[in-house]
């Protein structure tokens, strides 16, 4: 038996955000039993806590979906934390959290009672013009109603689309086979049309420079809605997705369509509240932070 535990994240309110299953000693276990194991709980990301084995790392992480195994993940990164932590887990640095992963090392630090990674390198490239095609009538969409796109390799891989708004996004019925077809994860967002949004994003700039580093008191209303389609990974919407969430900041933060600090919401469509969390620091590295809180407490036998 093994000691395990049930996250949800991205939230305060337990069966808000994304659940999490934990392993919290995945060691001796191989590969084939993990991913049966990930099958079995059918959530969207089971992970497996070892011993680190690089010099700097408090523990190591693997992560599976349930078709699947990840070299990085956001919402299984800040919900295996949590579950650390609460099972007694002390960290070599105060000041960190030190996650080995399959992208290396990810640092993550508290703020508050909220945790928050920062985000891995991002690559970003144009979307060949015959997989958006294919991609924007998978998801029903007029090519007008996309603004941008882009193809996010942060570890994991996003085909992000930023849309004309938000109704377009909360919107979507895709044709998840389709884009099981194409191999393709899809990331749309859109912004709120908030009034004086150039002068937001300017103030926000100033006060992510100013505050970088502290908590804030959260935000009574979302900048950008989101919706992230894994159905080539077996999970044809994601509740809340940290990495796709990372990527998108980091990509839209760049071009200036979004300001260093803001509000995301994601899991509406799926009955959920999550909150994403995201700040660009002032050495430009973009942190993603959530709440978590458990909900399944005990043992496993796998």
């Amino acid at each position: 038996m093994r000691a395990f535990k049930q996250v949800d994240v991205f939230t305060r309110q337990p069966y808000q955000g994304n659940p999490l299953a934990v392993v919290l000693d995945g060691s001796g276990l191989g590969e084939e039993t993990m991913q049966r194991f990930a099958r079995w709980t059918n959530l969207s990301e089971t992970t497996f806590v070892l011993p680190p084995t690089a010099p700097g790392a408090d523990y190591s992480l693997r992560i599976f979906t349930p078709g699947g195994e990840l070299p990085f993940a956001g919402h299984p990164t800040l919900g295996s934390c949590h579950a650390w932590l609460e099972a007694g887990g002390q960290p070599h640095d105060e000041a960190f959290i030190v996650q080995q992963c399959a992208v290396g090392l990810v640092k993550i630090r508290r703020e508050g009672q909220r945790l928050a990674f920062a985000a891995p390198p991002l690559q970003r490239s144009e979307i060949a013009s015959e997989l958006l095609g294919g991609i924007t009538e998978a998801l029903g969409l007029q090519p007008t109603q996309v603004r941008a796109a882009q193809r996010l390799d942060n570890g994991p891989l996003w085909h992000g689309l930023l849309l004309d708004a938000p109704e377009t996004v909360l919107g979507l019925q895709p044709d998840h086979a389709r884009l099981v077809a194409l191999g393709a994860k899809v990331g749309v967002a859109a912004a709120y049309p908030h009034e004086e949004r150039v002068a937001l994003i300017a103030q926000r700039n100033r006060e992510a420079r100013a505050f970088a580093g502290t908590e804030r008191p959260r935000e009574a209303s979302p900048d950008l809605e989101v919706r992230g389609f894994a159905a080539p990974m077996g999970v044809n919407e994601d509740p809340v997705t940290g990495s796709l969430n990372a990527s998108l900041a980091q990509w839209l933060m760049a071009e200036g369509l979004m300001p260093e600090r803001y509000l995301a919401s994601q899991g509406v469509c799926l009955g959920r509240a999550g909150q994403v969390h995201l700040l660009r620091d002032s050495a430009g590295q973009v942190w993603v932070g959530g709440d978590a809180v458990t909900c399944v407490d005990g043992r496993v036998r796998i």
